[in-house]
């Protein structure tokens, strides 16, 4: 399944941020600390240039601990980042990132000046909540679905920081098909823009290989079916989720795999390392080569037919 889902909200939000990027002083870019590199947008490397960025694996309760400490590592390799893994149920660690923004401005208690800080990041990766706590009262909305924030805000923060806050925004052209997947599976894409079933089969084989024990655990499985098919069909039945005639209600048992998934009832889990990043990179970059090609191609043809 190809994965598209781009509101116009979010073509407006790209664009006020390409207007006001010369103008901040440091960028904040939130990531799911289960998909750090599917949810990191591509733009923000074309837009900061060489002023610093920290960049907030939120989320973190949720995922595997000792994936997103190899993620800090990796991510920090470039110049100018910082990153900071938190969650919203740790009030210290959320206050260490207004002292981090100073420092990384080597801005010192005695200097007065207004920090502009831009926050951006994928729909439904927590930015407003984690806004509300820095902020100490409700400014941004919230809610457990993507796209809630559908306008631009500056909020004081203190320290001397503002805050300018962007609509969760995905990118037109989701190119790498598996990091389409992933956001899908931790509920960056609204739910009516994908299939449920197709979504958790490609769940359902990453569990298999990377976190069968959590699948043991969590649906009581003996044996664990060795392929994604059979799994699904294990849990619906564990579930009750059955139609006329015993058949699995597949659809059923996708919404509760993925729901719990989610909500963190199946573990600590990370759906992706910089391995496997690096090698669908590499993929990647066959496939637009071949592109390319093909699209050189029908340009000579159509120049030979004239």
């Amino acid at each position: 399944m190809h994965i598209q889902w781009y509101p116009g909200h979010m073509h407006k939000a790209g664009k006020e941020i390409r207007e006001i990027a010369p103008k901040v002083d440091l960028f904040i870019e939130i990531l799911d600390a289960r998909i750090p590199f599917s949810s990191e947008n591509p733009l923000l490397a074309q837009l900061r240039g060489s002023k610093p960025c920290i960049k907030v694996l939120n989320k973190s309760d949720l995922a595997d601990p000792e994936a997103t400490r190899q993620w800090q590592g990796y991510l920090e390799r470039e110049q100018g980042v910082k990153t900071l893994a938190l969650s919203i149920e740790q009030p210290e660690k959320i206050r260490q990132l207004t002292e981090l923004c100073r420092k990384l401005l080597a801005v010192d208690e005695s200097d007065n000046r207004l920090i502009h800080a831009l926050i951006m990041g994928i729909p439904n990766v927590g930015k407003s909540t984690l806004i509300n706590a820095l902020a100490g009262r409700v400014i941004a909305k919230t809610g457990n679905e993507p796209a809630v924030t559908k306008a631009q805000q500056r909020i004081a923060i203190g320290n001397n920081i503002v805050l300018l806050d962007t609509p969760g925004m995905l990118w037109p052209n989701l190119e790498n098909k598996n990091t389409g997947y992933r956001l899908a599976v931790t509920g960056a894409i609204k739910d009516t823009a994908i299939k449920h079933d197709d979504i958790a089969y490609f769940a359902a084989e990453f569990l298999l290989k990377l976190y069968p024990n959590c699948l043991v655990d969590r649906f009581k499985l003996d044996p664990l079916p060795n392929n994604e098919h059979d799994l699904m069909l294990a849990i619906g039945k564990s579930r009750g989720c059955l139609r006329s005639g015993g058949r699995v209600d597949l659809d059923k048992t996708a919404k509760i795999l993925l729901s719990e998934l989610r909500s963190g009832m199946l573990g600590r889990l990370t759906l992706e390392t910089s391995a496997m990043m690096e090698q669908e990179l590499t993929e990647l970059a066959v496939i637009r080569e071949q592109k390319a090609a093909k699209k050189l191609a029908r340009k000579q043809k159509r120049k030979g037919a004239l």
